[in-house]
């Protein structure tokens, strides 16, 4: 008896020693929330992955989601430890507005990344020449609940549209350009980092053409909804497309749930800032990832273990 009371003394301290190092963060094994396969955040999460597998300690593997609006929620429930989103999305997240019925409290900021456009994609002989023309088409605005259904109302809302106005699909980037080669597609927005797998593809087979935004519509959109900024696509960026396309972005963000400890964070900043090259040669997109512009965009706090990296490299 003294003997299994000695074994079940040990048992609990062990079981209190095990609980305690999980309030200092959790699990070494992390999961980064990215999006669907033809877009920018999976391959990009697979690589953020691998520098978190060579550089530290822990162990992470990217998980296909439906993007930034889901990945909010899979933070919530902290089914997942790292993800990418929209600024815009990040901002909604934790004010709790637009497709987020309350707040998430979890979410802390790691780093702004690069800048997400807003790409309308067309077939390359498609007869619509503006957003107007979107009139009575069928138009694919994102999966429902999406950071991309969000900017597609913002966008019609500026041109007098709304989606009652349109044939609107709710798909992700694979099934909207599965979609457009097949013809059964007239048009679809993507808001993803230019080039996207899926309108790469698309152009080297159907061919695609990107709508202009006008002037005064992009100023109209950035006075009301501030998180967008100008964009540029260059001529060239798809097979095909000849000239620039004028268009606007938000920012892609890495954000992190707050249960991880400061030094896992830290870990994983430093890790990423300081192999960025491996990120490149998957996307030339991850060239616009900077210690420089960082912090650019984000409203929503940093995690300290981000904030003690920058700090150290002179990052306000």
């Amino acid at each position: 008896m003294k003997k299994f009371a000695f074994l079940l003394a040990i048992t609990m301290l062990l079981s209190i020693a095990l609980v305690g190092c999980g309030d200092q963060g959790g699990s070494n094994q992390l999961i980064i929330a990215t999006g669907g396969t033809s877009g920018t955040y999976y391959p990009l999460g697979g690589g953020i992955a691998q520098i978190i597998k060579d550089n530290t300690d822990m162990d992470a593997t990217a998980q296909t989601t439906g993007a930034s609006a889901e990945n909010m929620r899979l933070i919530a429930s902290e089914e997942v430890d790292l993800a990418f989103t929209q600024t815009d999305i990040a901002d909604y997240a934790v004010k709790g507005t637009e497709m987020f019925d309350k707040p998430v409290e979890n979410l802390q900021a790691i780093a702004s990344l690069y800048n997400e456009t807003v790409q309308i994609v067309l077939p390359a002989d498609s007869d619509i020449k503006s957003v107007a023309d979107l009139k009575g088409r069928r138009v694919s605005v994102g999966d429902a609940g999406s950071g991309v259904e969000a900017n597609a109302k913002q966008i019609l809302e500026i041109y007098g549209l709304t989606f009652d106005d349109l044939q609107a699909e709710r798909l992700s980037f694979g099934d909207s350009s599965q979609k457009i080669q097949d013809g059964q597609l007239d048009a679809a927005f993507i808001t993803a980092g230019a080039p996207t797998s899926a309108v790469s593809e698309l152009s080297a087979t159907k061919g695609v053409k990107i709508l202009n935004l006008n002037d005064d519509k992009i100023q109209g959109l950035i006075a009301k909804y501030p998180y967008y900024t100008e964009e540029v696509i260059p001529a060239g960026t798809y097979s095909g497309q000849n000239e620039d396309v004028k268009t606007v972005a938000v920012k892609a963000m890495l954000v992190a749930r707050s249960g991880l400890s400061e030094d896992q964070v830290y870990n994983i900043t430093k890790a990423l800032f300081e192999n960025l090259g491996g990120l490149v040669a998957i996307n030339k997109k991850a060239e616009q990832i900077s210690l420089e512009t960082a912090t650019q965009g984000i409203s929503l706090p940093l995690h300290p273990g981000a904030a003690k990296y920058f700090e150290e490299k002179g990052i306000k």
